[in-house]
């Protein structure tokens, strides 16, 4: 009697890896570490009918598996716990609409670029469908605001996203060229309040450094290293190949889409390439709009690792461009995403990155 496969579900990535071939099997465990095991709970009978209204049924509580997912690489990692979706969230009373509250909050500075805000000292960058500002408060000393034509945050084109990457990328080598030593690039899309955005108004941003990229990035380009050194292998390519060989690698043109298995937050979905080209660009419109219109997404965070812009003096070879996509949660909601798990030891997740591959493949 043949056995079925297992379901393609986070909480069976156990049975999922062991059931690949020898060799995907060994690409897995080169990267990632995977610890399963159970947290159990002894519920009073007075919080009975809570749970099952709460969580779907007691035992659901009762015993729960969870899931660590650990990149041994880059040490970042997961843990998956599907019931901490549906834990009770407190969310402040009325302001619900949110089409409103973005139509109320038009005519702010950003809705008059030119009239009333700054601009650097090397001007502006105007795209199609975008203008550059010098951020009023600075990350680092080359920092941009680059402002949509759009005012509504979430209304946005393949056109518009690809033209917003465009227009920060011009401002970056413009800042280069001014400035030959900033020549280490970060672009980041904030959307609406629990991104981190301050203003409504559709907006995205782009920093430029000295010395050294950002210390993520610069981690990440370490790290790759390291393994090269380890494994006589590319680092990206095989982290690719480990999502395929689970089914959570979408291909689009010469970029692939990754929902992540550690992801920092929910939903945290990968889109590696080797260049910055029409097909990466597009596959951030499809993920977007996949976040937006299948999962339920009001806002996120967008960042952009790159190589310099120019050949410096530290081993960038072979490191891709990799946007990085996550859902930031209920606009509504008091509680914060991140929490002292985040910032200190591991990341906490709700979301299956399995569901997440689900609604992207639709698109």
């Amino acid at each position: 009697m043949t056995t079925a496969p297992p379901k393609a579900r986070i909480d069976n990535l156990e049975a999922l890896v062991a059931a690949l071939p020898a060799g995907q099997r060994a690409g897995f465990e080169r990267i990632f570490h995977l610890n399963v095991t159970s947290g159990e709970v002894v519920p009073p009978a007075a919080m009975y009918g809570w749970l099952s209204d709460q969580f779907g049924s007691v035992d659901a509580v009762r015993r729960q598996r969870i899931v660590k997912v650990t990149n041994k690489v880059i040490l970042a990692g997961a843990l998956f716990n599907e019931l901490r979706a549906r834990r009770p969230i407190e969310a402040p009373p009325g302001g619900d609409d949110l089409a409103a509250t973005i139509e109320g909050s038009a005519g702010g500075p950003f809705c008059h670029p030119w009239e009333r805000t700054p601009a650097d000292v090397l001007g502006r960058i105007e795209g199609e469908h975008a203008v550059t500002a010098s951020n009023v408060a600075k990350y680092d000393g080359w920092h941009a605001v680059v402002i949509f034509d759009e005012h509504d945050p979430l209304r946005f084109s393949a056109e518009r996203v690809a033209d917003y990457v465009d227009t920060a990328q011009r401002w970056a080598q413009v800042v280069h060229e001014t400035d030959p030593e900033a020549c280490y690039p970060f672009f980041l899309w904030n959307c609406l309040w629990r991104s981190g955005a301050s203003i409504l108004h559709g907006h995205a941003q782009m920093a430029v450094t000295k010395g050294m990229h950002y210390a993520q990035v610069e981690g990440w380009r370490q790290a790759a290293l390291r393994y090269r050194a380890a494994h006589g292998a590319d680092y990206f390519s095989d982290l690719v190949d480990v999502h395929r060989s689970l089914g959570l690698a979408m291909e689009h043109g010469s970029a692939t889409i990754l929902p992540s298995l550690t992801p920092f937050k929910e939903k945290e979905t990968m889109i590696v390439g080797a260049h910055l080209d029409g097909d990466l660009k597009s596959a951030l419109y499809r993920v977007l709009r996949a976040f937006v219109e299948r999962l339920g997404v009001q806002s996120f965070n967008v960042g952009l690792y790159q190589p310099p812009l120019v050949e410096v003096a530290e081993d960038w070879a072979g490191f891709p461009h990799i946007f990085r996509i996550i859902d930031r949660g209920n606009l509504q909601s008091k509680t914060s995403d991140v929490g002292a798990m985040e910032f200190y030891a591991q990341s906490v997740v709700a979301t299956d990155p399995f569901r997440v591959a689900d609604a992207l493949r639709d698109g």
